[in-house]
């Protein structure tokens, strides 16, 4: 998946003088439904987090609190988004790897997921990942097709 398919997403804002309210809406606000909802909070200066891709897991990160950067790379360009509105979500796809730092004091990073929790979804060695991501963006030669060799004959 290349980091075309990464983009910012502006959330409804309802404004009232009382306070404002944002809702999110899975398959309308974000284009899967929401499986899981987890966040990030009490982060230390300096600390890191992320450091994976996802095989098959879709996000939207949201800076609920304060602001944080994520790094996006999908095996060869890598970008940085910096998010600081919580009515501004940034959508990755699966198989972009991700970090996340320069997290602000109090800040608060609430992450919408497409699927529980899999650890078997994980890409967790940056090395393997690009080797992945690589695999599956290489177009199939021209004429090339499956041979299935069938050993009982």
């Amino acid at each position: 998946m290349s980091l075309d398919h990464c983009h910012l997403v502006t959330l409804p804002r309802v404004n009232d003088a009382r306070g404002n309210l944002t809702f999110i809406e899975g398959g309308n606000h974000v284009g899967f439904d929401i499986a899981r909802v987890y966040y990030l909070y009490d982060v230390p200066g300096g600390a890191e987090r992320g450091g994976h891709a996802h095989k098959e897991l879709e996000q939207l990160f949201v800076a609920m609190s304060g602001s944080f950067d994520v790094v996006l790379d999908d095996g060869n360009i890598r970008q940085r988004f910096s998010l600081n509105r919580s009515y501004v979500g940034l959508y990755v796809p699966r198989m972009v790897w991700r970090e996340i730092d320069n997290f602000s004091s109090g800040s608060v990073c609430m992450v919408l997921a497409s699927m529980p929790y899999d650890e078997a979804d994980y890409h967790r060695d940056y090395d393997a990942f690009r080797r992945a991501a690589r695999a599956e963006a290489e177009p199939e030669p021209a004429g090339a097709s499956v041979v299935s060799l069938d050993r009982a004959a």
